[in-house]
C-alpha cells in the first residue's frame, strides 16, 4: 500500500529545510538504504535513506522547495507496486491533492513578515516560482503612497532665472557603472555569517599567542608514517595534542551557559574544513581517547564528506574547542573567531625554520610553529588559558606523549 514520505527533522529545533534533489526518478525502484532524497539545512546537505525497498510513485515537492518539517514530500510504494489513480491514493492518505504551497526564501519571509505582508499573496519570480527578496521589495514599492503634487505657483511676476554656474576646471569624470550582478548567499554562507557575527558581538574574546619548536614532532610524524596504514598529518598530531592539553587542564574543557558552567566528560574537538560552500567544523568525539591513527582516519573521512556535502547534522554540533589550520597556505600567524557555543578555538600557522636561542644560550636553527588561542573570557580566565598554552606547547615539543 502506498505511504507518504515526510520531511524529517534532521536536526534539533529545525522547522524547515530545502528539498535539494531527488536522486531517484518517478517510477524508479530503490533498495533499502538507498538515497532517495537530498535535504539542505543551514549547515550541510543530508541524504535521506530509504528504510525499506520500494518505488517512488510521485514527488510532491519540486527541487529547491523550502518545506516544513513533517510535510509530505513524496508518495512511496512497495517494490513493483503501481497505482492507477495517484490522486485517489493521496486522498486515501488524507491528502486531497499534492500540497499547494507558496515557497519563499528565508530572507523574503523575514522581510515580508516585518513589513506586514502575507508572502502567500506574492507572485514569486525565483526558481520554481519561489518568492525572493526582489518580489517583496516590489510589493513594498507598489503599496508606497504616491508623492504629493507640487504646490501651484504663487501669483505675480515670475522670478528672473539665475545664471548657470561656471564649470569647474579639470576633466569631467563620468560616474562609475554599478555592477548589477549579485550572487545570492547560500544557506551555509548565511549560517556562517550569522553565527560568527553573533560570536564576535556577544562573546568577550581574548587571545594568547604561543610558539613551539616542532622538529621532534616532525621527526615523530615521519617515523609514524613509515609504518602507518593511514598517513598522519601535522594537523592530526596537533588535534591530538589539543585533546591532551584539555585533559591536563580540565577546567578549560567547559561550556558557558547563562545558568552555570557545563564541564565535558570527554574532549570533543571540532576540525575546521574549507569547502566550496564555506567553512564547516565537524566534531571529533572523544578525541582524547583516540589513537593518532584513529584521529587521522576520522579527519580524512570528515574532509572528504564535507567537500561533497555528506556530513550529518549531529556531526556538526557540540564540542568545546576547534582547531583551524592555515599553515598549508603559508600563513604564519592569525586569530580565529570562536565557534559558538564553544569556549576556545586554536588557530595554527605554518611551521618555519627560524633562528632560536637554545637553553645553553647558543644560536641555532629550529622549526617553529606559531599558534593563537581565542578564548571566551566568560568561561576561562587568562591565567587558566596560559596554563593550557604551556601544557600544549610542552606536548608539541616532547611529542612522544601524543602516542603514549
Amino acid at each position: 500500500m502506498p505511504e507518504l514520505l515526510r520531511m524529517p527533522e534532521i536536526a534539533a529545533n529545525t522547522e524547515e529545510a530545502i528539498l535539494a534533489g531527488w536522486p531517484v526518478a518517478v517510477g524508479e525502484p530503490f533498495a533499502a538504504g538507498a538515497v532517495i532524497a537530498t535535504i539542505e539545512t543551514a549547515k550541510a546537505a543530508v541524504d535521506v535513506e530509504a528504510p525499506a525497498p520500494g518505488v517512488l510513485l510521485r514527488a510532491l515537492v519540486a527541487e529547491g522547495a523550502n518545506v516544513s518539517v513533517g510535510d509530505p514530500i513524496a508518495l512511496l510504494g512497495s517494490p513493483g507496486e503501481t497505482v492507477d489513480d495517484i490522486d485517489a491514493a493521496l486522498a486515501g492518505l488524507g491528502l486531497a491533492a499534492p500540497p499547494a504551497r507558496v515557497f519563499a526564501s528565508p530572507l523574503a519571509r523575514k522581510m515580508a513578515r516585518e513589513a506586514g505582508i502575507a508572502f502567500e499573496t506574492l507572485e514569486g519570480t525565483g526558481p520554481q516560482g519561489r518568492v525572493v527578496r526582489a518580489d517583496v521589495e516590489r510589493a513594498l514599492a507598489e503599496r508606497a503612497p504616491a508623492p504629493l503634487p507640487a504646490p501651484a505657483p504663487l501669483p505675480g511676476p515670475a522670478p528672473a532665472p539665475l545664471p548657470a554656474p561656471a564649470p569647474l576646471p579639470g576633466p569631467v569624470v563620468a560616474p562609475a557603472a554599478v555592477d548589477s550582478t549579485l550572487v545570492p548567499h547560500s544557506r551555509v554562507r548565511r549560517a556562517i555569517a550569522r553565527r560568527l557575527t553573533e560570536s564576535k558581538s556577544t562573546v568577550p574574546h581574548f587571545y594568547l599567542r604561543g610558539s613551539a619548536r616542532v622538529d621532534a614532532l616532525l621527526a615523530l610524524r615521519a617515523e609514524l608514517n613509515a609504518a602507518a596504514a593511514v598517513k598522519i598529518s601535522v594537523n592530526d598530531l596537533i588535534v591530538k595534542a589539543v585533546a591532551q592539553a584539555h585533559t591536563a587542564v580540565p577546567d578549560v574543557n567547559v561550556l558557558w551557559t547563562d545558568d552555570g558552567m557545563r564541564p565535558f566528560p570527554a574532549v570533543d574537538v571540532g576540525i575546521a574544513v574549507a569547502t566550496d560552500g564555506g567553512l564547516v567544523t565537524p566534531v571529533l568525539r572523544e578525541a582524547d581517547r583516540m589513537s593518532v591513527s584513529q584521529v587521522a582516519a576520522a579527519t580524512r573521512d570528515f574532509a572528504e564528506r564535507a567537500r561533497r556535502g555528506g556530513l550529518r547534522p549531529d556531526e556538526l554540533e557540540g564540542g568545546s574547542t576547534t582547531v583551524t589550520n592555515l599553515g598549508m597556505y603559508g600563513t604564519e600567524e592569525f586569530a580565529a573567531i570562536i565557534n559558538p557555543p564553544q569556549s576556545t578555538i586554536l588557530a595554527v600557522g605554518a611551521a618555519r625554520r627560524e633562528p632560536v636561542v637554545t637553553d645553553s644560550g647558543e644560536l641555532a636553527a629550529a622549526t617553529v610553529l606559531r599558534v593563537t588561542l581565542s578564548v571566551d573570557h566568560r568561561a576561562i580566565d587568562g591565567a587558566l588559558a596560559a596554563q593550557w598554552m604551556r601544557a600544549f606547547v610542552a606536548i608539541l615539543e616532547r611529542p612522544l606523549r601524543i602516542v603514549c
